[in-house]
């Protein structure tokens, strides 16, 4: 990518909490981000968007997951979720209704489509992360301190590593992606191998015969290492 579209991509991408988050280190600098991010989404459906038409029309369309109506039914805003509860429902029911009955012989024939289980809170989570994912691999060429990041970094979880690898070529291109990924590809294996060493030294300590060897950095070994193939 050349400087005058690497300038273009940076000023639609959020480098700076991507910089912030890669400064502060951990196992997994956008598992972080996806955290507050999630946190910021909470609040925005419960707040005032509740209210507005694009809003509705989205939530009647896909409604929520499990395990965000739980983090909206916990949150402080009861009425901000029935109001959208309400409004899903009514627009389920219509789709119901709408269904025609089975006719003998067509009993296993699919003749109307039923409403899809979705997640408007999901979709968004998505679509944020995916373009910080972009936004890894086009700091590498638009920021001199990433490299450093990078290398010194822990890498990143098993399922964000793969998003950055697949949204790498959105950014970048030729031999600078090419060693992107080389890098990328490198921290990310020693980073699985370091924490695949933690998680054996955990196991290890619980031979009496190790019981007086230091933890080291392997006490949490077994919780880091989950989030670390699956995520946060």
């Amino acid at each position: 990518m050349g400087k005058k579209g690497g300038e273009g991509l940076r000023q639609h991408l959020d480098t700076a909490p991507v910089l912030e988050k890669m400064r502060l280190g951990g196992e997994c600098p956008l598992c972080a981000l996806k955290k507050e991010n999630e946190a910021s989404y909470v609040e925005y459906f419960l707040g005032g968007s509740v209210m507005e038409v694009s809003t509705r029309v989205e939530v009647n369309e896909k409604g929520f997951c499990a395990r965000h109506l739980k983090m909206l039914f916990e949150s402080n805003s009861r009425l901000g979720l029935a109001l959208m509860e309400s409004s899903h429902l009514a627009e389920i029911i219509k789709k119901l209704k709408a269904r025609p009955a089975p006719r003998k012989g067509l009993l296993f024939k699919k003749e109307a489509a039923a409403p899809e289980p979705g997640c408007a809170l999901c979709d968004r989570l998505d679509a944020t992360m995916r373009r910080y994912a972009l936004t890894v691999a086009a700091l590498w060429e638009t920021e001199k301190e990433f490299k450093d990041l990078l290398e010194g970094s822990r890498g990143f979880c098993l399922t964000h590593y793969e998003m950055i690898r697949n949204e790498a070529p959105g950014a970048l291109s030729g031999r600078a992606l090419e060693q992107f990924l080389e890098t990328l590809d490198r921290v990310e294996i020693e980073n699985l191998e370091r924490i695949q060493r933690e998680v054996d030294w955990f196991a290890q300590k619980h031979d009496y015969r190790n019981q007086d060897k230091p933890w080291g950095e392997s006490r949490d070994a077994v919780e880091r290492c989950w989030k670390k193939l699956r995520g946060e």
